[in-house]
């Protein structure tokens, strides 16, 4: 006899039919909200007799979003743009009244210049770039022929506009909302818990290096995507913006703690390599005090601040407990020296994670406003100038091309050609992909202008009242909201949907209905985004290519270089976070399991083991005692490798090795008379070298093969 279920409810309503149900049910939420946004901004448009209802409504279209922190961190944006394009546009038409070709030709510099912006900066002030460009037009334009008419003009736009992120950011904070802290409490919550839990148990041996790859994935990816949320949930309420500067600092320890940890592994990974398990065994020793304490017994729950104070507790045996293990190494010297350089990482790692539990716990206690952070931090990104700059070409190239083609011609609808371009120009410069992007657009914008000539020409004028507008625009009209909820799969099918729909459906006050006017309205935006694709055809995008990757490889191996020669003050956060924001770039667009992937790493490891160990370095050298010859020649070190990860060669690894080498011969000298100032300094110039002699790091191709030298502790 065959077994039968004896779970009924499981079989009855399985895991992927819940999470098919619960994704639908938030992407219905999101479509309601949206239509009740749409409506509500044009019932408000027409009732204080603005002009153009469909501006505020194409406004609400850009800027609903399902989560209301991200709605009100784009809007911010989007006003901030609107209204520094609108008064860009006041004044180019106040330069150049009666000269058009000036006019466009300086216009189509600006827009050009916002979409270098959007491509510059990657979050949300890109769309604020866009909609300068982009409010410069839709303001101007219309009154290019009568320049006494621009401010009226201008005045309009911004409040057809403002109106719609009002509406737009109202609607998403009362209605469903669905909060941005509460997302960024849980993600931050699932990475704190997957770095404790990878700090405790992963210590007793060598991990492989394709794990560890994937393991600084996720760390990278952690430290961005909460810098990423944090700066979106500002905007969200008045706690979230006081707490923000403590949220940076965590992600600050974070990023410190996960740089300290990884150097330890990979020096205890080298160990274990090169046949040196008793020091490997007795660093994996040292480190079982902080493991005991992430380990709490099982009656009592594994919180941060309980976690903080083992970590304390804990801190203090790691010194006696290093001196009992040295001293069976003291046979070997060498050996000895590599033991201090992992205590020392140790203890920096105990120290940081403390410090992260710690901060961990206040914010989770706290609630409420707290005090601002003592420590300044900001999380740096890492910006490439090549991208903007083609985008900046290609703009400026596709509306001076469809400009002079207006003046040309007098085609009298050119404007709607421009403004498709200029929105376009700007929203998919920063696509990797902006050839297939701009054929998804195309194609449902077209699909957003049938089905709003079948509502405008068929339903609408049979009916009566705006209750009835409701009734026959709103089933066609959720299909766009709808389809912006499966972007991953469908990427740019919900955005150019609405757009075409809301722009072509062209409420005014009072309602036109001219159908020659809509197919010539429709041919000219068509155009206008075919524009915009031809651009990149000719002029490709050079995002997520090869050319760039190695471009962006260089500037992540130069980063070391900024370790030993930028100001100290704030350098360990930019560091940290430039570093983690240049490999998040590259490794989108990289192949995981690939050669190119496996250098990268191989980069990105060599990068935080020797970056991280100048500034601690520097840092030692500012503020311990030390000789003025024992800080030239770490001053020397300091530069040789800086030239060495500027430009390797073998000449130059030589000399960087050479002067490490010499720099901890001169402190090994000093360290009898002067061990509290030398003993940092020395652990850090010992973790230099072992980076540098790693035969499977990424300066291996450049290691020159010498005969090796021991000297005394």
């Amino acid at each position: 006899m065959s077994a039968v279920p004896t779970d009924i409810s499981a079989w009855r309503n399985p895991p992927w039919l819940r999470e098919f149900a619960a994704e639908e049910s938030q992407a219905w939420i999101f479509v309601l909200k949206s239509l009740i946004a749409f409506y509500l901004a044009a019932w408000i448009t027409m009732v204080f007799q603005l002009e153009q209802p469909s501006t505020t409504m194409v406004t609400v279209s850009i800027v609903m979003h399902p989560q209301s922190g991200t709605v009100l961190a784009k809007s911010f944006y989007r006003a901030l743009g609107t209204c520094t394009g609108s008064l860009v546009g006041v004044l180019l038409i106040a330069a150049f009244p009666q000269q058009r070709e000036l006019f466009l030709l300086s216009m189509s510099l600006w827009v050009a210049l916002c979409a270098g912006g959007a491509v510059l900066y990657r979050n949300f002030m890109s769309y604020g770039f866009v909609l300068a460009g982009y409010t410069a037009f839709i303001v101007v334009l219309p009154a290019i022929d009568h320049p006494t008419a621009v401010f009226d003009s201008a005045v309009s736009r911004v409040s057809e506009v403002m109106l719609g992120i009002i509406v737009a950011g109202l609607v998403s904070d009362v209605v469903l909302p669905v909060r941005l802290r509460q997302v960024l409490r849980r993600i931050s919550r699932e990475h704190y818990k997957h770095f404790i839990d990878f700090a405790r148990g992963s210590l007793g041996g060598a991990i492989p290096r394709a794990e560890m790859e994937g393991i600084h994935l996720r760390f990278v990816r952690a430290a961005v995507q909460i810098e990423d949320l944090r700066s979106s949930v500002i905007f969200e309420d008045p706690e979230a913006r006081a707490r923000s500067s403590r949220m940076q600092l965590l992600n600050l320890r974070y990023m410190a703690a996960a740089t300290s940890f990884q150097s330890l592994h990979h020096l205890i990974n080298r160990l274990q390599r090169n046949n040196h398990p008793r020091t490997a065994a007795a660093l994996i020793k040292l480190y079982a005090p902080v493991g005991e304490a992430l380990s709490p017994d099982p009656s009592e729950e594994p919180i941060p601040r309980l976690l903080a104070t083992r970590l304390e507790a804990c801190e203090p045996k790691l010194a006696p407990l290093a001196a009992e293990l040295r001293e069976d190494l003291r046979q070997d010297p060498e050996l000895l020296l590599e033991f201090d350089s992992g205590t020392t990482l140790i203890r920096r790692f105990a120290a940081e994670l403390r410090d992260f539990t710690s901060l961990e716990a206040t914010l989770r206690e706290t609630q409420g406003v707290l005090g601002r952070s003592v420590e300044r931090v900001d999380f740096k990104r890492a910006n490439d100038y090549a991208a903007p700059l083609i985008a900046i070409v290609r703009t400026f190239f596709t509306m001076a091309t469809l400009s002079i083609f207006w003046v040309e011609t007098g085609w009298p609808f050119g404007l709607s050609a421009l403004l498709l371009a200029t929105v376009f120009s700007g929203l998919l410069a920063s696509s990797p992909s902006p050839l297939a992007a701009t054929a998804n657009t195309w194609f449902a914008y077209l699909a957003g202008l049938i089905a709003a000539f079948f509502v405008l020409f068929r339903l609408m004028p049979g009916s009566d009242g705006f209750v009835m507008l409701i009734l026959v625009s709103a089933p066609l009209l959720a299909l766009g909201p709808y389809l912006t909820t499966r972007a991953v799969t469908l990427p740019g099918v919900g955005a150019g949907y609405s757009l075409g729909f809301a722009y072509i459906l062209a409420l005014k006050n009072p309602m036109v209905y001219s159908p020659e006017r809509f197919l010539n309205d429709s041919i000219a935006a068509l155009l206008g985004l075919m524009a915009s694709g031809a651009a990149f055809m000719i002029i490709p995008t050079v995002i997520g290519t090869q050319w760039l990757r190695r471009r962006q490889l260089v500037q992540l191996r130069r980063q070391v270089v900024f370790a030993a020669t930028a100001p100290m003050d704030g350098i360990l956060y930019r560091f940290e976070s430039v570093n983690r924001d240049l490999y998040h770039q590259i490794v989108q667009f990289t192949r995981q399991g690939s050669e190119e992937s496996h250098v990268l790493f191989s980069w990105a490891l060599a990068v935080h083991d020797s970056g991280r160990a100048i500034i601690e370095l520097r840092q030692d050298m500012a503020h311990a005692d030390l000789p003025p010859p024992l800080l030239e020649s770490m001053q020397r070190a300091v530069d040789a490798l800086a030239r060495l990860y500027d430009e390797p060669d073998k000449v130059r690894w030589q000399a960087a090795d050479e002067a490490v080498d010499h720099a901890i011969v001169l402190t090994t000298q000093t360290l009898p008379q002067s061990r509290a100032s030398c003993q940092p300094a020395l652990a850090d110039l010992l973790q230099l070298r072992t980076a540098l002699r790693d035969d499977d790091s990424a300066l291996t191709p450049y290691i020159v093969k010498a005969p090796e030298t021991g000297h005394a502790a």
